[in-house]
């Protein structure tokens, strides 16, 4: 059987899975699309929110940016895996027993206030925009090189699939579908890993291969990857990071970015009781602990694998002629997301670090290197993995399946996320709360097919890596959202006027600085500045911003509300409520 028919077995196999529980799983009211009726086992729930979570940018795009950045990049593990930890303690429990279908229904209920809903509903929809974009480009990604389409088909295929189980199944049918699409990625990441990591070092175990010999040349594997890397001019990969504040702020910005997107805030509003919204949040650590544990060993491995085939053993000044590439890298070429120019056209590949000054002007040019030619897209490298190693066919199959799995498990939650702020609280809470339960619910459905029609398009033109535009709504979430959440549950003083200036001042802040810095924002009588650290306020780039959008947003609500008029008594003790542990095992069904 040839590799596409493997692929197409895998990746067809799985689609029919999800779809056939979409069917069983129909969603027949708002309460079944908003919350899958509120009675999701907390086990369930947990594997749910794994696959919510472990998107594109966990699976596809993770291991390939600490692949590339090396320890410099573990602040994306650092951060996601700490908000959950907010999440489940600080956020989580509280919201779910305030009872409310969505997050902007909580802001507008709690700052009593129609245009507070309203704001948030305008920052959940930038964020989970933003989001899907990274996750529809993911899926292009895997699209494009298993089922052998160009990555703008493959969207199209996404598109199609995602629209069927999520329109008709709504949270219902995305709860039963992520627990399958769970099981097929953290299968499909798992086990090339262990077979990459018995071929390097000889231990089953991955996370603990990483700290093995390197079972041909003798050395710890890092100190092996240390080695070739150097000597092609690149950093060490466990070389220390040099601006500490910007890696603090992205971590922080990813901390609190975790704890205030609303397609993972909505998850909790599913099962039937306070106490079980936070053994959902123990139960998903679990679950997202076993592919974050993997990923850093696999991002090590594969970096390794990359260099050697490129440079045999001994052979650093001599790297391999490109008309005997091996078979991976021509099957990726034919995507584009790896290209190569000869610019010295001595027929071989030199990849390197030609932005070293000193090695690009002493050993590159002593061996007659005119700049690097081979440029290979980061978000490649876990799907490409299993060819590098030379594995079975049918581990290739099930890393696509797995890959596929991954974005369309949170492209469907943050489109439910969108679908739901749109039918539920600008349309029945703004436009018409007259609405019968039957339009909200055709209201849902139609906005969540306009919602995945945009986020193909923009899919088609990401604005960087999978991962690199996660983070970009991940500081949004935590500019806008995260702050009047936790005002929200904590702060009695906090007031109308302030919860909504402060949301408007910390996304406006946060937006602004991201689009002058990506060149998205023309200022007159600049050129856009450049998305360089030497450019940056204080060393801050734009994918750590949003923490800093949080302060803005904690200082605009707290200084606007003291000097405006309290909160109603009863809305005090509404907040009071929320926090007071009695009776929290009855919450509200609803």
């Amino acid at each position: 059987m040839s590799q596409f028919a493997i692929n197409l077995l895998f990746v067809g196999g799985s689609f029919l899975i999800y779809i056939g529980i979409a069917v069983w799983a129909k969603a027949g009211s708002t309460s079944d699309f908003y919350v899958a009726g509120g009675g999701v086992h907390p086990v369930t729930n947990g594997m749910a929110i794994g696959a919510d979570w472990m998107s594109a940018a966990s699976f596809i795009s993770m291991a390939g940016l600490i692949a590339a950045g090396g320890y410099a990049n573990s602040t994306f593990l650092m951060g996601w895996t700490g908000g959950y930890v907010l999440l489940a303690m600080l956020l989580a429990p509280y919201l779910r027993k305030f009872g409310k279908f969505t997050v902007p229904e909580f802001i507008g209920d709690r700052y009593y206030s129609a245009n507070a809903r309203l704001v948030a509903v305008i920052c959940l929809i930038v964020a989970s925009v933003t989001y899907v974009i990274g996750q529809m480009a993911g899926a292009g990604v895997a699209f494009s090189r298993f089922l052998e389409v160009d990555s703008t088909t493959g969207l199209m295929i996404a598109a199609v699939v995602v629209f069927i189980y999520a329109v008709l199944g709504g949270m219902k049918g995305i709860t039963y579908t992520q627990v399958a699409q769970y099981c097929v990625l953290i299968v499909a990441y798992t086990i090339p890993a262990v077979f990459i990591s018995l071929q390097l070092t000889g231990n089953p175990i991955p996370g603990l291969g990483m700290f093995s010999t390197h079972t041909d040349s003798g050395l710890p594997l890092l100190d092996k990857l240390n080695q070739v890397v150097t000597d092609l001019g690149f950093r060490e990969y466990t070389a220390d990071v040099d601006n500490k504040l910007n890696m603090v702020l992205f971590t922080l910005s990813l901390m609190i970015g975790t704890a205030g997107l609303p397609h993972v805030i909505i998850r909790f509003f599913t099962v039937p009781k306070v106490s079980d919204a936070r053994w959902s949040g123990g139960w998903a650590l679990v679950f997202i602990a076993l592919l974050y544990l993997t990923a850093p060993a696999v991002a090590s491995m594969a970096r390794l694998n990359l260099m050697t085939t490129i440079y045999p053993e001994g052979t650093q000044s001599q790297p391999i002629e490109y008309e005997a590439r091996p078979d991976w890298i021509r099957t990726w070429e034919l995507t584009g997301l790896i290209t190569y120019e000869d610019k010295n056209e001595d027929g071989r590949i030199q990849l390197y670090n030609d932005k070293n000054a000193d090695f690009a002007a002493t050993t590159a040019s002593e061996r007659g290197w005119e700049g690097n030619e081979m440029v290979v897209n980061n978000d490649i490298l876990v799907l490409a993995n299993p060819e590098i190693a030379n594995l079975p066919g049918w581990v290739i199959g099930l890393i696509a399946a797995g890959g596929l799995a991954a974005a369309l498990s949170t492209a469907a939650g943050l489109l439910l996320a969108i679908s739901s702020a749109v039918s539920h609280d600008l349309i029945k809470g703004r436009l018409n709360p007259n609405i019968s339960d039957k339009g909200e619910l055709l209201a849902a459905r139609i906005s969540m097919g306009i919602a995945i029609v945009v986020a193909t398009w923009l899919g088609a033109n990401p604005p960087g890596f999978a991962a690199q535009v996660v983070a970009l709504a991940f500081g949004i979430a935590a500019a806008s959202l995260f702050p009047a959440l936790m005002m929200g549950i904590f702060s009695k003083r906090v007031n109308n006027v302030g919860a909504t200036l402060g949301m408007l001042s910390g996304l406006t802040f946060t937006l602004v600085y991201i689009f002058v810095y990506k060149g998205w924002l023309f200022i007159p009588g600049t050129n856009n500045l450049p998305d360089t650290a030497e450019y940056w306020l204080l060393g801050i780039s734009p994918l750590s911003i949003g923490a800093v959008g949080a302060l803005v947003n904690f200082a605009v609500a707290f200084s606007v509300s003291k000097v405006t008029a309290e909160p109603p008594v009863e809305i005090q003790e509404l907040v009071e409520s929320v926090r007071y542990p009695r009776g929290a095992g009855s919450a509200q069904d609803h």
